[in-house]
C-alpha cells in the first residue's frame, strides 16, 4: 500500500508542475532536426516508416499559407507559437493531463508549394501516436481553414 501512496505522490507531483522540462537546444533554428530513434517524433523529411509523414500542401504564397496555419493553430488547445520568422513556424503543443510538451516546426517552401514539419515529445521514449495524430489533425484543420 506505500508503494502505491508513494507512487500517486510522484504522479500528483508531476500533473501539478507539468513534464515540459527544457527546450531543446535543436529547435527555434529555422530548419528542422531528425527525428531521434524513438517512436516519439514524426517528420516530413525522415526517411522511415516510424517517422516519417506526408507534408503539407497549399496554393498562393508562403505567407498566407503560414497565416491560414496559424488560425488552424489557434483553434487548437494548449498552443503557444514560440517562434516566427518567414518561412519558419516553431510552435508548442501542451499535453491536457500530464501537460507534455511537444516541439513543433514548420518550415514553408514558396518554390514547392509544401509546408514541412517536424513534431517531437520533448521526454519519453514512445508518445503512444500522439505526435503523429495531432499533426493529422493540424492537417485536417489547416485544410478546413480560409
Amino acid at each position: 500500500m506505500r508503494n502505491a501512496w508513494t507512487l500517486l505522490a510522484l504522479l500528483s507531483a508531476l500533473a501539478a508542475t507539468g513534464c515540459g522540462a527544457t527546450r531543446p537546444g535543436n529547435v527555434g533554428l529555422g530548419t528542422l532536426s531528425d527525428c531521434p530513434r524513438t517512436p516519439n517524433c514524426v517528420s516530413t523529411h525522415a526517411g522511415d516508416e516510424t517517422h516519417t509523414i506526408k507534408p503539407l500542401t497549399f496554393q498562393g504564397d508562403a505567407s498566407t499559407a503560414m497565416d491560414r496555419l496559424k488560425r488552424a493553430i489557434a483553434t487548437m488547445r494548449r498552443t503557444k507559437i514560440i517562434a516566427e520568422k518567414p518561412g519558419y513556424l516553431y510552435v508548442e503543443f501542451t499535453t491536457g493531463f500530464w501537460r507534455f510538451i511537444d516541439d513543433v516546426e514548420f518550415v514553408f517552401d514558396d518554390t514547392t508549394k509544401t509546408i514541412h514539419f517536424r513534431s517531437a515529445s520533448r521526454i519519453g521514449q514512445s508518445d503512444l501516436g500522439v505526435n503523429r495524430k495531432r499533426m493529422e489533425d493540424v492537417r485536417q484543420r489547416f485544410d478546413t481553414t480560409k
